[in-house]
C-alpha cells in the first residue's frame, strides 16, 4: 500500500487535508468496508497527486498556458474511479460495492475512457474552463463551501465573489452548449438541440411536450439539459454525476452534510433548502440543545447554593457523598457555561476533590470554597476519572476535530499549539471505547491498548513557539465513538482548546 505523498509546502499541506477528506468520502462509497476504503483512498490519492504534479511541471504551451486539467479535487476523484477499474481488472473486485462493479462493466463506465466527444458533457465543460474558474465552480457547487470561504481560498474579493460565480456558471453553460453541438448525434437529437438551448436559458420556461417526451427517452439530451439549465438547483448534481460518474449524487450529499458539520452550520444552507428540506427541524434541534444547556446551568447554580449553606458536621464527607452519587445533568460533550461568580484562582484539580474524606471541617473553612469551584452537575464522572486538569498557564493546547465518520471507522485531525519551541514532538492521548488507529499522516503512530502516541515525521519535527503542529488519522470504532482525552505533548499535559 503506497504512503500518502509528502506536502511540498504549508499551502499544499492544507490543500492535502481537504483533498484527502474528499477522496476518502468517495472511496468509502465505492468499497465494502473501512479497511478497503482506506486502501483505495491512499492508492488513488498517491496516483492523483503524481498526475497533478506532473501536469504542473509539464511544458508550457506557446500561448503561455499549461495544458488544461481538472481542478485538484475532481482530479483526485477521477483517480479513485481509475483505481477501482484497476482493482476490478486485477481480481480485487470483491472489495468494491456490488453496484459499482456492475457499473464498471457497463457502457456507462466506458464513456469516461472512450472517445473525447462521447464523454459526459459536464466533464468536458469543466475541463474547458480556466483552472481558477473551474476551482470556483466546483468548490461552491459540489463541495458546498460558503462563497466567502471559497473567495478567501482562491484570493478573490469576497464582495465580488457572487458576481464572479455567476459569470463562471454562464461560461460553463456556454462550453457545455458548444460541446453538445459538437457531439455526434442522430437527426432527431440534432433537431432538438437549438430548442433545448432556448428553453434552458429562460428561468421559468416550460419545455414543449414533444421536447419533454424526447428528454424522457434520450440520456444524452437529458444530460445536456441538466448542464445547460442554471436555474432550479440542478447544477451541482449535473457536475457531480458527470465528472465523478457512479455514486456522484451520493458523494454530493455526503459533502453537503460534511460541510454543515465542519462549519458548524446549525441550519440548512441554500442547497438544502433548494432540495425542499424544511428549516424548522433544525430550529427545533437548536432549541432542544439550548434547553439542555439552560437546564444544566440552573441545576448547577442550585447545587452550588446548597453546597454553600452551613450544614455543619464534616463538609468533606458531604462533598464526597455528592461526588459519588452525582450523575451528569447534560451530555459530557455539551459545553456548559460555568457560573461567572466562581473565583478561578482557588480551583483544585477535580481528581483531588475527595482526598480529605474523613477529616472534620467546620463551616466556612477555605477548603469548602475550593470544592465549590466545580459546580455540581457540570462535570461527568468520566471527565473526573481522567485525573488531569490543565495548569493555569498550560504549555500547549490541543484541538481534536472529527472530520468524517462511517459505520465502523472515522477520520480525525489533531492540532496542537505549543508555547515553547520544539526540536521534536510526541503527542499522546487515550481512547475510551476501544478505538484502534489504522492509518496516520504527518506523523508515525504506535498504540498500546487505549493509549496512542503520534511521533513527528522527519519534515515537521521543529515547531516554533506559538505555532501549531497537526496530523490526521483514520481509526476504527464499534458501538460508541467518544472523543479522546488525556492529551500530552512530550509527556506534559495539554489543555483542550
Amino acid at each position: 500500500m503506497p504512503d500518502l505523498p509528502t506536502p511540498q509546502d504549508a499551502s499544499e499541506a492544507a490543500l492535502f487535508s481537504e483533498c484527502w477528506d474528499a477522496v476518502l468520502a468517495y472511496a468509502d462509497l465505492c468499497t465494502s468496508g473501512s479497511t478497503a476504503a482506506a486502501q483505495l483512498g491512499r492508492e488513488a490519492f498517491a496516483h492523483g497527486i503524481r498526475e497533478a504534479r506532473a501536469a504542473d511541471a509539464g511544458p508550457v504551451r506557446a500561448s503561455g498556458r499549461r495544458p488544461v486539467r481538472l481542478p485538484r479535487i475532481p482530479l483526485l476523484l477521477t483517480a479513485v474511479r481509475t483505481t477501482v477499474a484497476a482493482w476490478e481488472e486485477a481480481g480485487q473486485g470483491h472489495k468494491l460495492d456490488p453496484d459499482l462493479r456492475l457499473w464498471l462493466n457497463s457502457d456507462k463506465a466506458a464513456r469516461y475512457t472512450g472517445p473525447p466527444l462521447r464523454r459526459p458533457l459536464a466533464l468536458r465543460g469543466l475541463r474547458d474552463l480556466q483552472q481558477a474558474d473551474a476551482e470556483l465552480l466546483w468548490l461552491a457547487e459540489v463541495e458546498a463551501l460558503p462563497l466567502s470561504l471559497v473567495a478567501r481560498r482562491l484570493g478573490l474579493d469576497p464582495a465580488a465573489a457572487d458576481d464572479e460565480l455567476q459569470q463562471v456558471r454562464t461560461l460553463f453553460r456556454d462550453r457545455c452548449h458548444r460541446n453538445h453541438l459538437d457531439t455526434p448525434m442522430d437527426a432527431r437529437c440534432r433537431s432538438y438541440a437549438r430548442l433545448l438551448d432556448a428553453v434552458t436559458r429562460a428561468p421559468a420556461a416550460d419545455a414543449p411536450g414533444d421536447l419533454s417526451r424526447h428528454l424522457a427517452t434520450c440520456v444524452q439530451c437529458a444530460e445536456a439539459a441538466a448542464c445547460l439549465r442554471l436555474h432550479g438547483g440542478g447544477l451541482p448534481g449535473a457536475l457531480a454525476g458527470g465528472v465523478i460518474g457512479w455514486g456522484g449524487l451520493a458523494y454530493l450529499e455526503r459533502r453537503r452534510r460534511a460541510a454543515e458539520v465542519r462549519l458548524g452550520a446549525g441550519r440548512p444552507g441554500r442547497a438544502e433548502l433548494a432540495a425542499g428540506e424544511p428549516e424548522d427541524g433544525a430550529q427545533k434541534a437548536r432549541v432542544a440543545r439550548n434547553g439542555l444547556l439552560v437546564a444544566a446551568v440552573l441545576v448547577s447554580a442550585l447545587a452550588l447554593g446548597v453546597s454553600m449553606m452551613p450544614f455543619g458536621g464534616s463538609g468533606d464527607d458531604l462533598g464526597a457523598r455528592g461526588d459519588a452519587g452525582r450523575q451528569p445533568v447534560a451530555d459530557p460533550e455539551l459545553s456548559v457555561p460555568s457560573v461567572p461568580s466562581l473565583p478561578p484562582a482557588t480551583s483544585k484539580p477535580a481528581g483531588k476533590a475527595t482526598e480529605s474524606t474523613g477529616k472534620s471541617q467546620k463551616p466556612g473553612k477555605p477548603e469548602s470554597s475550593d470544592r465549590r469551584t466545580e459546580p455540581q452537575g457540570t462535570s461527568s464522572p468520566t471527565d473526573r476519572a481522567e485525573g488531569r486538569e490543565s495548569e493555569d498557564d498550560p504549555t500547549c493546547r490541543v484541538e481534536y476535530d472529527l472530520v468524517n465518520q462511517w459505520p465502523d471507522g472515522f477520520q480525525a485531525t489533531v492540532t496542537v499549539t505549543t508555547n515553547e519551541s520544539l526540536d521534536s514532538w510526541r503527542v499522546s492521548w487515550s481512547f475510551r471505547d476501544g478505538q484502534q488507529v489504522g492509518q496516520i499522516w504527518d506523523a508515525s503512530v504506535s498504540q498500546n491498548g487505549s493509549r496512542v502516541t503520534a511521533t513527528a515525521a522527519d519534515y515537521n519535527r521543529s515547531v516554533q513557539a506559538g505555532d501549531d503542529l497537526a496530523f490526521g488519522f483514520i481509526s476504527s470504532w464499534h458501538g460508541k465513538n467518544s472523543p479522546p482525552y488525556d492529551f500530552e505533548l512530550n509527556g506534559r499535559d495539554c489543555a483542550k482548546a
